[in-house]
């Protein structure tokens, strides 16, 4: 019997026409030729054929008995030790194939890998790159690799190509000279084309030469999508960074999403990865255009469920996970006007960042010399030791040399009084404090402290983005923080940078020769996920309320979400932020009674027969000791997927019913 990976094989053999070029050079290398490359290098635009080149590519290679290791640039870490680990068997497996498509989303993997991975491969293995940028220069120049390099730049089919393609598709002859005068050699709208068949050429409406391609073509192959929950399924794939299956049952609740996840898999502009689907950008960009103007309401309404769900998974998920979401939200709003004013990079000094580990240290502190003194050094060196797990190396993934530290300091209340009297800073942070809602015992600080980058000092840097989307993320999942600060030198420069963002306390305290400006947000007037959410989509912050709530119901509802979270942690359920709502405005005993208010509200949820299975899967899943949902689930004897249905039933049922208290009479 033919194996289903056979069988797509054979089609893609059937339907793939032209780069005959590439195919014999590559077809040379796995034969052994000695003269042939090495490492292949393919480039050109969005749509011309890369992937479908690689994967005709890979089965050349997986015919010829050949290991393959298969990477997605869109997916690929910035630590290159991640890339390393990913791709072993191409340093330790001879005849090992590696391919890595959508190379511009890693780019800055370049030199590292020509200086540093490619030349420990295995005996017998052989590279492909696919992406959108033609290689750095020098790679094709340098004597030692221009022998072993062959690079590519894929241009649209000839006509004899194109047409070719169709007849493969078998598109009748009639309507052949339509479409190719519709699509012209572009391989993506050719593909396209022949997805839709001679039943969708033969409109004219669709094929009029003079429309826009790529929209005419993805009208014609969605066409009338089949129900409201197609549509919403669409809306998802179009924003998100990649949409799984869990993904959509998340954003999409109360849907069957196993046939919508399906639908969206076979739609011909989608592609596959590991952590799910996501158009091909062309299509992405025209897909949500298309979207975006058709019903704009909609769209951003959508665009606020990925953010909530992202944001949830940001104070849920595994520390491993954190950094991959924190990726996916801003992916979410990558054109919203702040995050364009702020973060920018390029693939020259692109940096991973690592823990600090005792041998940094000499270097750290020629670092903060080098910039802000003595002085400064000396208390790098005082807090390196008190708190060494706050600090982070950055290092440049082309040579792996160290460029730049931060630390992100985490100070409990009360203060502690040796903290106080050697950093000026720290200590002007605890005065700001005191002047204007103090922090409560169990309570603590964020404080990032240092941020030095010498060849880049203070200036907006990769260095600062990371660090700062790190500090975010923490707080987010930090129990207690009631304030975060940010440091800087430039204070004048920087109020105007993050103001609407953070708030300058107006303190300036002095290190050696320096004086350095204080930032800050009290995190207990304004939800981190509220800042987070103005921080990416706009250019000014919220106003802080002065009391309890009015919240927004987004708020209000993460408020339930982390009370729930915390009910079995005390001190964290009263730092929670449902305690500053109006549901706790006025209790004699907050703590006590907002908990015995929510275990009455979620036992009020079984007075409805629909209401039971959501009663017993939250009882389950918080009050019942369950360390994890997946024990809960087995608690209740229900599949996990099921549990996490009547879970998330749950939770919408509970918000609804607090919230209507809140805006009503809490005490109803």
């Amino acid at each position: 019997m033919v194996s289903v990976g056979e069988r797509l094989s054979r089609a893609r053999v059937r339907a793939f026409v032209g780069r005959d070029e590439e195919l014999g050079r590559f077809g040379a290398a796995l034969a052994g030729d000695p003269q042939a490359p090495f490492a292949f290098y393919v480039y050109g635009p969005g749509g011309i054929g890369k992937s479908t080149l690689l994967r005709r590519l890979a089965d050349h290679a997986r015919a010829a008995g050949r290991l393959l290791v298969e990477l997605d640039g869109r997916f690929v870490s910035r630590d290159p030790a991640d890339f390393e680990h990913a791709a072993g068997p191409f340093l330790d497996v001879p005849g090992t194939v590696l391919f890595v498509d959508s190379f511009e989303h890693c780019q800055w993997l370049e030199s590292w890998l020509w200086h540093h991975f490619l030349p420990r491969a295995a005996d017998d293995t052989l590279v492909v790159l696919g992406g959108r940028r033609a290689p750095q220069p020098q790679w094709a120049a340098d004597p030692a690799w221009s022998r072993l390099l062959h690079v590519s730049e894929l241009e649209p089919f000839s006509a004899e190509q194109a047409r070719s393609l169709l007849v493969a598709a078998q598109i009748r002859p009639e309507l052949r000279d339509r479409v190719l005068r519709f699509a012209g050699g572009n391989p993506l709208a050719l593909s396209l084309a022949a997805a839709a068949g001679s039943e969708g050429c033969g409109r004219e409406e669709i094929w009029a030469p003079t429309a826009d391609v790529l929209r005419t073509l993805l009208a014609g192959l969605i066409g009338e999508v089949p129900t409201a929950a197609h549509r919403r399924a669409l809306e998802v794939a179009a924003q998100a960074h990649s949409t799984s299956e869990e993904l959509l049952a998340a954003v999409l609740p109360g849907e069957d999403v196993h046939p919508l996840f399906s639908w969206l898999r076979d739609l011909p502009f989608m592609e596959s990865t590991l952590r799910g689907l996501y158009p091909h950008d062309a299509a992405r960009e025209t897909l949500a255009a298309d979207l975006r103007w058709r019903a704009p309401n909609a769209f951003e309404a959508m665009r606020q469920r990925l953010a909530d769900e992202y944001l949830r998974i940001l104070r849920e998920a595994p520390e491993e996970r954190v950094w991959t979401v924190t990726d996916d939200l801003f992916y979410l709003f990558r054109e919203g006007a702040t995050l364009a004013r702020l973060r920018s990079w390029s693939r020259e000094d692109e940096v991973h960042d690592r823990p600090l580990q005792p041998d940094d240290i000499d270097v750290i502190l020629r670092m903060a010399t080098e910039t802000e003194g003595a002085a400064s050094a000396d208390l790098v060196r005082y807090w390196a030791q008190r708190q060494p797990q706050a600090f982070s190396v950055y290092r440049l993934v082309s040579t792996g040399r160290i460029v730049a530290f931060t630390a992100r300091l985490a100070l409990p209340s009360p203060p502690d009084a040796q903290d106080l009297a050697t950093d000026p800073v720290v200590a002007a942070a605890w005065r700001y404090t005191e002047a204007t809602a103090p922090v409560s015992p169990g309570e603590h600080i964020g404080v990032s402290r240092f941020s030095i980058y010498p060849e880049q000092y203070q200036v907006p840097s990769r260095v600062i983005d990371l660090s700062s989307s790190r500090a975010q993320a923490e707080a987010a999942r930090a129990r207690g923080r009631a304030y975060g600060f940010a440091v800087f030198r430039d204070a004048e420069t920087w109020a105007e940078r993050v103001k609407g963002t953070l708030v300058d306390t107006g303190a300036r305290p002095r290190v050696g020769e320096y004086t350095y400006g204080l930032f800050g947000v009290d995190w207990r007037q304004l939800p981190v996920e509220s800042w987070l959410m103005h921080f990416i989509t706009a250019t000014e912050a919220p106003a802080a309320p002065s009391g309890p709530s009015p919240v927004s119901r987004t708020a209000f509802d993460q408020a339930v979400r982390e009370a729930l979270a915390h009910w079995r942690d005390a001190d964290a359920f009263a730092a929670c932020a449902l305690m500053r709502t109006r549901l706790a405005a006025d209790l004699g005993d907050p703590v006590g009674e907002l908990r015995a208010l929510l275990r009455r509200a979620v036992d009020d949820l079984g007075l409805d027969p629909r209401g039971v299975r959501a009663r017993e899967a939250l009882t389950a899943g918080y009050f019942s000791g369950a360390p994890t949902q997946e024990a809960a689930a087995r608690r209740l004897g229900l599949p996990y997927g099921t549990y996490r249905r009547h879970l998330r039933q749950g939770l919408d049922l509970l918000c609804e019913a607090l919230w209507q208290r809140e805006l009503h009479d809490p005490r109803q």
